[in-house]
């Protein structure tokens, strides 16, 4: 693979990120390039070095065992949709050949008549053009919706219900915080009211009929809400999906608040987390539930303005 050359007349990473009808020169997108090489570099830096000793993490695999993305692959850097890489300036050598031929070999793009590299939209669309709608749609919903914040990440909890009365391991390699017997009296006493499919099919069968909602693949646009911690994780999942029409910034972006989310929802859960040395979000408690309640809404925010990004892509994709 060609490295990157040094960049010549080198601005500021941040110059240009945003989808426009403009091309990026060489001096522009050369240096977004490396800077996004170097931020997924320190992202996934942890998970790499784990995968050569052989040792797990209960908490951070998750974003790349559940979300099974490569750090090559969030290596890569795409500008988004409607973007042209425009070729080398013609003052200097074309050391930037290489670089845009590689691109172009790419799935879905292409080179234009003036030699600068693109992403094929109609090609993309041919062939990912149903997810696109029904990212559209679901993160459209999603949004429509105020945040409810009242399932205090019972979730987790109801995964593990009643496991060690029916001789089952439960899922993550950690002690439970409050014991088995604790941790299925905090899940027969709180009401359990997850709306988030992915999450409910995890509980255990004697969960399942505790929980207020019965969500399925097919009423998850209907039930789905911003305020909902694996609704918001999965905005990771869809810049993916939507890549590489969607720029590898806001990717990025969504893989640093799904790890964030991520590390609150083992903390609320029923695993013992001090090992990784924080502290539980102690959900069965008044003060737990008021911190909970405090993080979600949070995320949420969040969430929000990566939401309406990613709907954006979606947009401007369907015209």
């Amino acid at each position: 693979m060609p490295t990157l050359p040094a960049p010549h007349r080198a601005r500021p990473a941040t110059a240009r990120t945003a989808v426009g009808p403009d091309p990026l020169a060489d001096d522009e997108w050369l240096p977004l390039a490396a800077a996004h090489a170097e931020r997924a570099d320190a992202l996934t830096a942890g998970w790499r070095e784990r995968k050569t000793r052989g040792e797990k993490h209960a908490v951070e695999d998750f974003l790349f065992t559940y979300y099974p993305t490569r750090p090559a692959q969030l290596r890569r850097w795409h500008p988004g949709a409607g973007v042209v890489l425009a070729p080398a300036d013609a003052t200097r050598p074309d050391d930037v050949a290489p670089l845009l031929a590689e691109r172009a070999a790419w799935r879905w793009y292409r080179t234009g008549p003036g030699g600068g590299v693109t992403l094929d939209i109609d090609a993309f669309l041919a062939d990912r053009g149903d997810t696109v709608r029904y990212a559209r749609d679901l993160l459209a919903a999603t949004a429509s919706r105020p945040a409810t914040l009242g399932c205090f990440g019972l979730h987790e909890w109801a995964m593990v219900y009643r496991d060690h009365a029916q001789g089952r391991d439960h899922r993550h390699p950690l002690p439970l915080r409050l014991g088995a017997r604790g941790t299925d009296e905090v899940v027969a006493t709180h009401p359990v009211r997850c709306s988030h499919f992915d999450a409910f099919r995890f509980f255990t069968p004697e969960a399942v009929s505790l929980n207020r909602l019965q969500p399925t693949r097919e009423t998850q646009p209907a039930l789905e809400q911003p305020g909902c911690l694996h609704a918001n994780m999965d905005l990771y999942k869809w810049a993916v999906k939507l890549s590489p029409a969607v720029p590898s910034g806001l990717v990025l972006d969504a893989f640093e608040l799904a790890r964030d989310i991520r590390w609150v929802d083992m903390r609320a859960s029923p695993y013992d987390v001090s090992s990784y040395g924080e502290a539980p979000v102690a959900i069965e408690t008044p003060a737990g539930k008021a911190e909970y309640v405090r993080l979600q809404r949070g995320f949420a925010e969040r969430s929000g303005v990566l939401r309406a990004r990613l709907l954006e892509v979606c947009e401007r994709l369907l015209g």
